[in-house]
């Protein structure tokens, strides 16, 4: 990373918005530690109720920011928010996209396109008011599951307690990268602090949070915020977001 994106992210990190501020984060939070140094920050959502995905606003253009949603919605009062997968140039979803029981973006079942989303299995993260599930695109378009909010990306990182074989340990391939992760019916986002490969990632998933699948949200881009830490990521705009709000006025 050079000198200029490090100024960047750190100003991105430290900044201080209307989001920011007053906000008692009704989320577990928890430092992901390697050699006593942080790698990732993770949050816990065990309230489903709360938790729901936002892409456009009311004019039907993307919110792209999340001060932009808690500006539109200044009664929401957002505890946690995180890009919550991969979009085209335009923020439109590259795969389904379900919003208040609305799917405004189809399952894609391709596997021979080029790109992370494509790698397989890739999968779905879908939840209502009392249940959320983490499947795999084959599982979930057989699964009939009711999803209020939904969401495909890819590749998967756990399966089934394992990580995903395709990952190779010794990978060059370094990026700040975010996910999301199921255990008891609880999901677990966590992003990167700095730059990691797709097989230690999903460790973090596998070895410390030890969830059942864990899925891969994008890469770069990633982006969170997170008060507990004063995580405030800005420097991209983004397409889906998931939102935790301890109101319902983000409708």
């Amino acid at each position: 990373m050079n000198l200029k994106m490090i100024i960047l992210r750190l100003a991105a990190l430290l900044s201080v918005s209307s989001l920011a501020m007053d906000v008692q984060a009704d989320t577990d939070y928890f430092q992901i530690k390697q050699d006593n140094r942080i790698i990732a920050d993770a949050v816990r959502i065990a309230d489903l109720e709360n938790l729901q995905l936002l892409l456009n606003n009311q004019q039907g253009i993307a919110f792209k920011k999340f001060s932009h949603v808690q500006k539109a919605h200044p009664k929401c009062k957002i505890s946690f928010a995180m890009n919550a997968g991969m979009y085209h140039a335009n923020f439109s979803p590259v795969g389904l996209y379900i919003e208040q029981f609305k799917q405004l973006s189809a399952l894609n079942s391709n596997t021979n396109q080029f790109g992370n989303f494509f790698l397989q299995p890739n999968g779905v993260v879908a939840w209502n008011k009392n249940k959320a599930v983490l499947l795999t695109t084959q599982q979930y378009a057989q699964s009939n599951f009711q999803a209020e909010y939904a969401t495909q990306s890819g590749p998967m990182l756990v399966m089934n307690r394992e990580i995903n074989p395709i990952f190779k340990s010794n990978s060059d391939s370094l990026k700040i990268r975010n996910g999301v992760g199921i255990k008891n019916n609880q999901l677990y986002f966590v992003i990167s602090r700095g730059k990691i490969n797709f097989y230690h990632f999903a460790d973090i998933f596998k070895t410390q949070l030890k969830v059942d699948q864990a899925l891969y949200l994008d890469g770069t881009v990633s982006s969170a915020f997170i008060p507990q830490v004063k995580r405030h990521d800005q420097i991209y705009d983004l397409g889906p977001m998931f939102i935790y709000a301890e109101s319902k006025h983000c409708d």
